[in-house]
């Protein structure tokens, strides 16, 4: 009698802990990089077929008002530690590798890896990270919770050409940093290998909770051909056959959940870093919308975002919810059941119900800000503007904030999307003008620096050419050889013919 009562409450033991599996759904982050809402069919992209994305879409919920920042590093800072930049300090764009010295601290700031792992996530990252120098901190994937690793290692400075060379290849040749280190893979494709990566990891963590990120190194140039277009040429056939292969890839990932079964407890957000790189434009719903990286119009930051989860996310619907990058990790720590560490301020606010289908969240805005490279510093990398200018926006109008945290422009996105016609002076848009001013409080006067451990210099690394701190655009104390000049946008008259 006792060893059946034993046996029975083993086997309900092991049952509780099935169904709390269960009861946690995977999660896959897939970041596009360098990628606009105008070359997705399903946004009105035109000029391209994106098949699969558009199914996904179809299966799950197409946001039409998500932000992420404007350039790579702030936006995926922002996703990792679930800060605005101006918290973080990654307002300006870095990457590490190839300039040393500032790097993302698993030591200095949380990430939404360690938070999933806290509640039993398996975790894996695949694609482009750029946000730590691996032959520094070989394990850094790791420190920031990542069980397993399969990283384009970014180009990587130095003072050996060869090397430099070889690192900057994520596409063909790809160099990639794994558990077994830094090495080339001749003739493959790297997309393929961070893709078959993550298929290989799912198979093998299928019966239990796990959480993907997938920064997709695609479509950032250099522009190349793919396995699928082998003979493109020009500039926009090879941007269109890499769309392509995101597309494959995209299907792919979907292909391989159904076949496991599990597509029904895993949630895919999909969504990029930014806008298209400048110069490569397309049309979107009869207009031409132009490459906005870089910049905080909505070409720049509202960012193409599909969540999919049949049976728990709701299918072929459109959301007009207000969510942004900082909004992911709350989100995913709201699913998963787990707790954010108590030791970090957090800015974003879970977007759990509007994920399964509220029509509206917590936020009563939503903002963008950052881009370009920082400068190096005798006490470290630091942000080239004292207050960073951005944007706030609610469903409807949105707001540009400038450096001397001012109300510069306001749009009604409804009636204006390309931006046109500003409003800040008109009396009937007074009320709307005062209620995103509000927002302005809330910001520091001044925008946090990236925080991490100071190392030792290396030979490749940038030197430090200007003084801590009032270097800065806007700071008070800012020397006037170290102003910034605005450029003027005005044309120079046309000499007259003679």
């Amino acid at each position: 009698m006792i060893k059946s009562l034993f046996t029975l409450f083993i086997f309900c033991g092991l049952a509780l802990q099935a169904r709390e599996a269960t009861d946690k759904p995977n999660i896959i982050f897939v970041l596009l990089d360098d990628l606009g809402k105008e070359w997705i069919n399903c946004y009105g992209g035109e000029n391209i077929k994106t098949p699969r994305i558009d199914q996904l879409a179809e299966q799950g919920l197409k946001f039409d008002n998500a932000y992420s920042m404007p350039q790579c590093t702030p936006s995926r800072v922002s996703f990792m530690t679930g800060q605005y930049p101006y918290r973080s300090g990654w307002v300006n764009h870095w990457d590490s590798p190839r300039w040393g010295a500032a790097y993302y601290d698993w030591n200095k700031n949380p990430s939404i890896a360690r938070t999933m792992q806290s509640v039993g996530y398996t975790t894996a990252v695949a694609g482009k990270w750029q946000l730590n120098d691996f032959r520094i901190h070989p394990d850094a994937m790791v420190k920031h919770g990542f069980d397993d690793y399969c990283m384009w290692t970014g180009g990587e400075g130095s003072k050996d050409k060869k090397h430099k060379n070889i690192s900057n290849q994520r596409y063909w040749n790809p160099y990639i940093h794994t558990k077994e280190g830094s090495k080339t893979y001749p003739g493959k494709f790297g997309p393929d290998i961070y893709n078959q990566f993550l298929l290989d990891f799912i198979s093998e963590n299928k019966d239990k909770p796990f959480f993907i990120y997938y920064p997709m190194a695609l479509p950032h140039g250099p522009l190349v051909h793919t396995p699928l277009k082998p003979n493109v040429k020009d500039k926009y056939a090879k941007h269109k056959a890499m769309v392509h292969y995101i597309d494959l890839l995209t299907g792919k990932l979907v292909d391989h959940l159904n076949d496991l079964k599990i597509r029904e407890n895993t949630i895919i957000v999909w969504t990029c870093d930014n806008g298209t790189s400048g110069g490569i434009n397309n049309n979107m719903n009869g207009r031409e919308v132009k490459g906005g990286k870089t910049q905080t119009t909505e070409n720049g930051v509202n960012a193409p975002f599909i969540v999919s989860c049949p049976g728990l996310i709701p299918e072929g619907k459109t959301s007009k919810a207000i969510v942004d990058f900082t909004d992911m990790h709350q989100t995913f720590a709201d699913f998963a059941g787990a707790k954010l560490d108590p030791n970090y301020t957090y800015d974003g606010k879970s977007a759990k119900e509007v994920f399964l289908g509220a029509p509206k969240g917590q936020r009563e805005w939503i903002m963008a800000m950052g881009s370009h490279p920082a400068r190096m510093t005798d006490k470290g990398v630091e942000n080239v503007y004292y207050f960073r200018d951005r944007v706030v926006r609610d469903t409807r109008y949105k707001l540009f904030i400038s450096t001397d945290r001012k109300a510069e422009k306001l749009y009604d996105l409804e009636k204006d999307p390309a931006e046109l016609n500003d409003l800040i002076n008109n009396p009937e848009y007074k009320a709307v003008l005062d209620r995103l001013s509000q927002a302005i409080e809330t910001f520091p006067e001044t925008d946090n620096d990236p925080t991490y451990t100071k190392l030792d210099t290396n030979p490749w690394g940038k030197k430090a050419t200007f003084p801590s701190k009032i270097h800065k655009q806007g700071h008070p104390d800012q020397p006037e050889k170290f102003k910034v000049k605005a450029i003027s946008k005005k044309k120079k008259p046309k000499k007259e013919k003679k």
